[in-house]
């Protein structure tokens, strides 16, 4: 009887393992192929929802550039519906072109970008055009802050998802299977488009997008282990002619003769074919995300019962938790910095902002590095954050550059104001002509009035940076005889009430400049300045020529700044803040002002702006200047009217009058801006000023009596690369008189 019983549980153990086998046998092991398609690869996302809502384990997945992005982004831990939150407040246009937010910019960046409209190479004196619109640090930024939390996994089957993705070695024409690594680089190599983003180096190996070679990877998917494949193709199929309309359709165009022979066999490979019906939908259709999301669900849930069925094959898996960060900071305890011979830590820290040890937002260090990518010193920026092993949630930085030999650019603009009149720059950079950081720049401008601008700059970063500058201005200009008023005698039977001016300032200045606490400037220096104007309608000279000569002296002073600026955009800022402070003392002089006496002008200008919704803003700003001391020289006077032109001295626009038509050695002035942005980069703005000008108003009390002047103003703004294209009508109430303002492109 006992050895029956034996002999009963043998067999009875025998039989319920071979039936835990069969299970086992039945778990299969699920494939998910992702491919790309630029901003189709959004319909990812909805199907991953439907997949989740089906209840499959996903146990491998293999994408190409988009699909590798939202496969490594689930492959990390996220969600469906946590992809689609973050996809959905993502600003993409942004994000593709690497804008950089002006409050980012160093000051010095600020006033480059606020200049000119397009840059070209031109080293060797050959003219050359970028390798692709976007360097694709924005998304690079994005990816490293999105992935953090598994920044220390190298190979990418310790994933909580095993995950690969497919590149294209640009060289050898091959694809690359990129498995291992620092992820947010490797995805971005897969998903660097050709012409949209520059090519990705990684280990001296250059890689474009892998849609090129292999656009949909299942056969490397298989070869991970997966039973069953679930494949998503959002690629293009091929256009018709009228489709064909930009340079880019065309070599997608190209690309996808390849791509789509090859789905044919593909497709029958796929277990789970999933093709969302998105061919209204570009690569770029990045605003329509949402209607593509929707599309991936909507073919999705067409296979419901086929992903129902694969899931009753699969044993349930608790899904590993994932310890994702929801800080927007993190803290640096120091940077260390490689691959740079040229450029010393100190500029690029300093291009950065970055002050370790400190605590900086995941904004800040992304405005930062897309900071130092604009300055076209670097072809590759590469980072990550190791743990610091003796401080919890303290990191270092590891920071790769690779440093450009592009030198020399040209760069171009053109303007039109009522006052400098039509204008076309031309200017020719070079860096790295003397020493690592600095840097020769010169503006030639040509059109009704030639004038030029030449800066040398040693930028040392944090640290206390020297440069030189000189600049002349030149116009001419209408004025009423106000503007001469006690300078000289104006004859009984003078006939006009406006004379011809022709004004000329040359300006030459050495100066000193450091930034801390990261937005403040402060900067010391001294300069020359030779100003003349003359006017060839009234008077005669000793030479019996007719013209008067006003002015024509050297003058020497020693000045200092202080600049902080946090204005989201100069022209139609939304937020931020804005201050400028000027003190000059002026020393001594040589030439036509024989009366000369040492005196000082200070002045300063601070605004802020605020948005009210996506559409309305407004912004305030108040300024004003006072000279100090003698009151013998009055060609340095503040002149007040007009508006579009570049400052010149102490010249500042006001509504309702002409330029250079108020004048005194004391202003006040406020301004508001009303804007409403009625569609995207157009502008409707309501504006108004106030102003006191004349002499010694802070002396006399006349500040504070009355309001002398005011105008208002309604204007259209545009926004193109040339810069800010404006039309406004201005009234003034004390004149009774309107007048009509243009401005086109941006102020130099």
């Amino acid at each position: 009887m006992k050895y029956f019983i034996l002999i009963v549980f043998f067999f009875s153990s025998a039989l319920t393992f071979a039936q835990s086998d069969s299970i086992a046998k039945r778990d299969i092991k699920v494939g998910l192929v992702l491919s790309g398609g630029g901003a189709k690869g959004l319909a990812h996302i909805g199907v991953l929802k439907e997949i989740e809502k089906a209840g499959i384990r996903v146990d491998y997945i293999g994408g190409t550039s988009m699909g590798a992005i939202i496969g490594a982004l689930y492959a990390s831990g996220y969600s469906a519906h946590q992809l689609d939150s973050i996809f959905n407040d993502l600003d993409f246009e942004t994000l593709i072109r690497d804008d950089v937010p002006r409050r980012a910019k160093t000051f010095y960046e600020k006033e480059d970008a606020e200049k000119y409209a397009l840059t070209f190479p031109f080293d060797d004196f050959q003219l050359r055009f970028p390798s692709a619109i976007s360097k694709g640090q924005n998304v690079y930024n994005l990816l490293s802050r999105l992935l953090i939390h598994v920044k220390d996994v190298d190979d990418f089957n310790e994933l909580p998802i095993p995950f690969l993705c497919i590149a294209t070695d640009v060289e050898k024409g091959k694809q690359v299977i990129l498995n291992k690594g620092y992820l947010p680089r490797m995805i971005a190599a897969s998903g660097a488009l050709p012409s949209l983003f520059s090519p990705v180096t990684i280990n001296n190996t250059i890689y474009i997008d892998g849609g090129v070679v292999n656009n949909y990877p299942i056969d490397e998917v298989k070869a991970m282990g997966a039973d069953i494949i679930i494949g998503v193709d959002v690629q293009d199929t091929l256009k018709g002619r009228d489709n064909l309309q930009s340079a880019i359709d065309v070599l997608l165009q190209i690309n996808n003769y390849r791509t789509i022979e090859s789905m044919t066999k593909k497709r029958g490979k796929t277990d789970v074919y999933i093709n969302p019906g998105i061919d209204e939908f570009s690569v770029v259709s990045f605003d329509e995300g949402q209607q593509i999301i929707k599309a991936g669900e909507e073919a999705a849930s067409k296979k419901e019962s086929m992903l129902r069925e694969i899931a009753l094959q699969q044993n349930s898996k608790p899904k590993n938790g994932i310890p994702f960060s929801n800080s927007t900071s993190i803290y640096i305890d120091k940077v260390l910095v490689n691959g740079n011979k040229k450029y010393t830590s100190s500029y690029i820290l300093g291009k950065l902002k970055l002050k370790t040890p400190s605590e900086v937002s995941y904004q800040d260090f992304s405005d930062g590095v897309n900071n130092l990518s604009t300055t076209g010193n670097f072809n590759g920026i590469d980072y990550s954050f190791v743990n610091n092993p003796e401080k919890k949630d303290h990191y270092f930085l590891h920071f790769d550059v690779k440093e450009s030999n592009f030198k020399t650019s040209i760069r171009l603009a053109a303007h039109y104001d009522d006052l400098f009149k039509s204008a076309a720059l031309i200017n020719l950079t070079r860096k790295r002509l003397f020493t690592n950081n600095d840097i020769v720049s010169l503006d030639f401008i040509v059109g009704d009035n030639i004038r030029y601008n030449f800066n040398y700059y040693i930028d040392k970063g944090y640290y206390w940076s020297i440069g030189l500058n000189s600049r002349f201005s030149f116009f001419e200009k209408n004025v009423g005889l106000d503007f001469i008023e006690g300078e000289i005698e104006i004859p009984d039977n003078f006939q006009l009430n406006k004379i011809g001016l022709t004004y000329e300032d040359l300006t030459n200045q050495l100066f000193l400049q450091t930034v801390f606490r990261r937005v403040f400037q402060l900067g010391l220096g001294a300069e020359h300045k030779w100003l003349r104007y003359l006017s060839e309608t009234i008077g005669v000279d000793e030479n019996n020529n007719p013209r008067t000569i006003f002015e024509n002296t050297n003058y020497f002073s020693v000045y200092g700044v202080l600049k902080y600026d946090t204005l989201d955009d100069k022209f139609f800022p939304t937020s931020g803040l804005f201050f400028d402070g000027d003190f000059h003392w002026y020393l001594f002089a040589n030439g036509l002002n024989k009366a000369f006496e040492p005196f000082s002008i200070a002045k300063a200008k601070v605004g802020y702006a605020q948005s009210f919704s996506r559409r309305f803003s407004a912004n305030i700003a108040t300024e004003g200047g006072v000279k100090i001391g003698s009151t013998t020289t009055t060609s340095l006077d503040f002149f007040l009217g007009g508006y579009g032109y570049a400052p010149v001295n102490n010249l500042a626009p006001l509504y309702g009058y002409e330029a250079l038509e108020l004048r005194g050695n004391t202003y006040l002035k406020t301004i508001v801006n009303l804007d409403f942005e009625f569609a995207r980069k157009n502008h409707l703005i309501l504006s108004g000023n106030i102003a006191n000008v004349g002499d010694n108003l802070f002396g006399n009390g006349d500040w504070i009596k009355e309001i002398q002047y005011s105008g208002i103003a309604l204007g259209y703004g545009l926004e193109t690369f040339l810069g800010p294209m404006e039309a406004k009508y201005a009234y003034s109430p004390e004149k009774g008189e309107d007048i009509w303002y243009f401005s086109a492109g941006f102020r130099f």
